[in-house]
């Protein structure tokens, strides 16, 4: 192998480790970040609006960035995903869609709405711009490709006999399923926002956990 790469096997394994770790800080700075802004945006109210409303206003620069430095981060730890043994056909490139879908939220942002940011009139916007078509577009291809990361993963636990994690995956793959559809279903009540933004912190936190489990494995 180091032969055929051009480098000895512990820079291979570090690389890997690194592409790794990039999925292990992916979904926390993701929520660290949102959560940071929903404590200090005037007018920002979860109940209501969602993150990628938090690209407007002055201070929308901040989640364009956000949306950014994950999606790249998401992308970089999908590389890392086929270098672990046995990656899996669908796991890694699901992992890289759902990055690439971040990474073009930053590019195409959502519309104010419903009071946000503060001067934007209550309520849904009365139209819909190019990019805020654009952005729902790519988020929902973003958000379809993670539950299918979810249920891909669970599958190849269960295969491998790792139980609980098949379980894990499959439940958080089901609850932001369920969430997400909720939002529209109930059209965006208040209780489905915060159902799906608390969803969305679960999924995000099980990346990290898997992105642990394979950097472990890496290390083996």
């Amino acid at each position: 192998m180091a032969e055929a790469t051009g480098r000895a096997p512990g820079a291979v394994a570090g690389s890997t480790r690194a592409l790794l770790t990039c999925g292990i800080v992916a979904g926390p700075l993701y929520i660290v970040m949102v959560v940071l802004q929903m404590a200090t945006r005037a007018g920002f109210d979860i109940s209501r609006h969602s993150a990628s409303m938090l690209s407007n206003g002055d201070r929308g620069w901040i989640q364009i960035a956000t949306f950014a430095v994950s999606g790249l981060l998401f992308v970089t730890y999908a590389i890392g995903l086929y270098r672990v043994p046995d990656p899996g056909r669908w796991g890694p490139p699901l992992v890289g869609v759902f990055g690439a879908g971040m990474v073009a939220a930053a590019v195409f942002s959502a519309d104010p709405a419903d009071g946000f940011p503060p001067g934007t009139p209550t309520g849904p916007p009365t139209t819909m711009s190019w990019h805020g078509t654009l952005h729902l577009l790519v988020a929902g291809i973003a958000f379809l490709a993670l539950i299918c990361a979810c249920f891909v993963f669970a599958r190849r636990f269960a295969v491998a006999g790792r139980r609980s994690w098949a379980a894990l995956s499959a439940l958080t793959g089901a609850i932001f399923l369920a969430a997400w559809i909720s939002v529209f279903a109930f059209q965006a009540a208040r209780a489905a926002n915060v159902a799906f933004a608390v969803a969305m912190g679960l999924i995000l936190a099980w990346t990290s956990l898997l992105a642990t489990h394979q950097r472990r494995r890496a290390d083996r």
